[in-house]
């Protein structure tokens, strides 16, 4: 008797209007992908966001009153960042492209 062999991939089947797969396939030749893999992606890639978005983080006390702490401590200025909010808008008089 042949071994049980562990599926390892699980077909997934949805209908689609014909513009929303015409939209899937035109997005998924300009990043050179089959249509499966890009809609994978993209779902794999969603799901992701929202476990993030969920996910639940334990501290002790302690740590989430140290946690607290930093938050509530004045924020430290950041050089590169404020030469960036003083320099001209691109359509402000005087902007010059920074090399």
């Amino acid at each position: 008797m042949a071994a049980a062999v562990e599926r390892k991939e699980y077909p997934i089947s949805m209908r689609l209007p014909e513009a929303d797969v015409a939209m899937i396939d035109r997005a998924a030749s300009l990043r050179g992908r089959s249509r499966t893999d890009f809609v994978r992606d993209a779902a794999v890639r969603a799901a992701e966001d929202v476990l993030m978005d969920n996910r639940l983080v334990r501290m002790s006390p302690d740590g989430f009153a140290e946690f607290m702490e930093i938050l509530s401590a004045p924020a430290a200025p950041v050089p590169d960042m404020v030469e960036l909010a003083k320099r001209p808008a691109p359509w402000e008089a005087g902007y010059t492209t920074k090399r």
